[in-house]
């Protein structure tokens, strides 16, 4: 109870269920049973309470590795969010020399908002350290004028980390509008 860790689905899994990949039986079982035998891997991230109710609070490749400390990205994303002046927000982990990775945030703020960004910066910094706690090492949020996302929404979180940890990276090709990418850029230079 109370403790991050992986979903998982004890097996036999109930008539209906994923029982294989179209011709890639290898492929499923490295994919979704191997890791935790006896289990299906959701690839969900959550924990459960001690009334055993379970909370999903991500994907497992939203779980980023704090100097040890496992932390969700859709935790802190959350908080973030709860900030009156945010009106969408993105966390995800960022190479760090020491700690392996260290969590970033992206704000876009609400249509109106007359405040000094560096200031509504400042205050969800607070807020995650005040709510996470110090473990979460949340040091670095970015205002920005929007997220880089795909015609259906979802937001570009790979392009977004390459991009900050300055690896390669390719233009996607679903992207909404490729500029955002190019703003991105220009918000992390010199901050990350």
């Amino acid at each position: 109870a109370g403790t991050m860790g992986s979903i998982v689905i004890k097996l036999p899994m109930p008539p209906g269920c994923l029982p294989t990949l179209w011709q890639q039986d290898e492929r499923c079982k490295e994919a979704y049973f191997n890791e935790f035998p006896g289990y299906y891997k959701t690839s969900d991230a959550g924990y459960m309470d001690e009334d055993g109710y379970v909370f999903v609070m991500g994907r497992t490749d939203d779980i980023i590795n704090v100097a040890g400390h496992r932390l969700s990205t859709g935790g802190m994303e959350e908080i973030l969010a709860s900030h009156p002046d945010v009106a969408e927000c993105a966390v995800l982990g960022i190479k760090d020399a020491i700690k392996g990775e260290v969590p970033c945030g992206f704000l876009v703020l609400k249509a109106g908002v007359a405040r000094q960004a560096g200031e509504i910066e400042r205050e969800v910094v607070a807020l995650v350290r005040d709510k996470v706690g110090p473990v979460a090492a949340f040091k670095l949020a970015l205002t920005v004028g929007r997220l880089p996302k795909t015609r259906s929404g979802k937001i570009l979180r790979g392009t977004i980390k390459k991009i900050a940890d300055g690896e390669a990276w390719t233009m996607p090709a679903t992207i909404e509008d490729p500029k955002v990418l190019d703003e991105i850029t220009e918000a992390l230079k010199g901050r990350a």
